[in-house]
């Protein structure tokens, strides 16, 4: 059967540990041993993402891979030495934490190649044409990762492992990445800041993760000048003020570029649930937020867009918006309905509101557009 739409996946990314804690920190002194939970990146989110899309039909309406692990090659293209071999020593002695709120286990180092190998193969599948789209659930997550230091659960940069990749390998010279995870994307932009062959947009919420991190004033540098952009939204934002972002900045944006290929990083963490961020999405936002994109990358790129999956920590929503994005990329629709999207629908922002929000926005499409 011949699928327009991939879906790469591999059960030992869900093998990877955070060790215990609550929600993000570590227990011990006054903080006592969860009873039901543990820490924020679990891998249940993603297992529930996975086991509804396979049991609501959609796993047979696209094509369901894995990937090889990223090679060391394709890692020192965006990583120092001295780290990987840090993460390496200190996952081959059981674990550690090599950054700010990135702790991993035994064997981490080498799922962490796997989440990156399996965002590599989606790039390179959709940019040869096997796929028209992708979607990669990759775990641990990357875009908080620097170049020297794993971050914020973060530990590869899988999206600029992948771009190097393919740069390297097809000559694909532009790509732009957007990542509407609801933290900002402060690895990938630190990585791109200053060339301009790679664009990068975050939507997050303002001051959120990293604190401070991700002003609109961060435009770039040198030769990478004006090819950064980050739109800080303020917590609460709704379903109708991410939308107005993507059309009235992330669009234009792109249109301006003009990329080879399109990026999603795709962290669900902005739904109304979410236990680290307070903004207001659910699965018909992403929906929505999708089909923007695919008719930007359409005019753009002949449609070449891949999401790669980034944060998203509650278990009861991040299924229904994973299900969403894949429905929409697929052009497929399942009989599921999300049993949250009526309360979320009725509880997004005052119009009032909408429009002071609309308002910032357009304050900064005068420094980003």
């Amino acid at each position: 059967m011949d699928y327009d739409t991939a879906f790469y996946h591999d059960e030992r990314c869900l093998w990877h540990t955070t060790g215990e804690a609550v929600l993000v920190m570590p227990v011990g002194g006054w903080l006592q041993p969860p009873a039901g939970g543990g820490h924020g990146e679990s891998p249940e989110t993603k297992r529930r993402f996975k086991a509804l899309l396979d049991v609501s039909g959609l796993g047979n309406q696209v094509a369901q891979l894995s990937a090889p692990e990223a090679t060391e090659e394709d890692l020192l293209r965006v990583h120092t030495r001295e780290y990987l071999e840090r993460f390496k020593a200190a996952s081959d002695a059981g674990g550690g934490e090599e950054g700010l709120f990135a702790p991993f286990g035994a064997g981490s180092y080498e799922i962490a190649k796997l989440s990156a190998g399996l965002a590599k193969r989606a790039v390179s599948d959709v940019l040869s044409g096997i796929y028209r789209n992708a979607y990669s659930l990759s775990r641990p997550p990357g875009h908080h990762c620097l170049p020297d230091s794993a971050m914020g659960f973060c530990l590869l940069a899988n999206i600029p492992i992948a771009i190097e990749a393919a740069r390297a390998g097809s000559g694909v010279e532009k790509v732009a990445v957007l990542d509407w995870d609801v933290h900002h994307g402060n690895g990938t932009q630190s990585i791109y800041y200053e060339r301009p062959d790679v664009l990068t947009i975050s939507m997050h919420q303002e001051n959120c993760f990293p604190p401070g991190s991700g002003n609109v004033e961060e435009r770039g540098a040198g030769a990478g000048a004006g090819y950064n952009a980050n739109v800080p939204l303020p917590p609460g934002s709704g379903h109708e003020t991410y939308l107005y972002a993507l059309r009235r900045i992330v669009v234009p944006a792109l249109e301006r570029f003009g990329p080879e290929l399109v990026i999603i990083a795709s962290g669900l963490d902005a739904n109304a649930a979410d236990p680290l961020a307070r903004q207001m999405l659910y699965g018909e936002s992403y929906r929505q937020m999708t089909r923007l994109l695919l008719e930007a990358a359409e005019v753009l790129c002949g449609g070449r867009l891949v999401a790669v999956h980034e944060g998203g920590y509650a278990e009861s929503t991040v299924p229904f918006c994973g299900l969403a994005v894949v429905e929409e990329l697929s052009g497929a629709r399942t009989a599921v309905e999300d049993p949250f999207e009526e309360l979320f629908a009725a509880q997004q922002p005052d119009p009032r509101v909408v429009e002071f929000q609309r308002a910032l926005i357009d304050e900064m499409a005068e420094v980003v557009v």
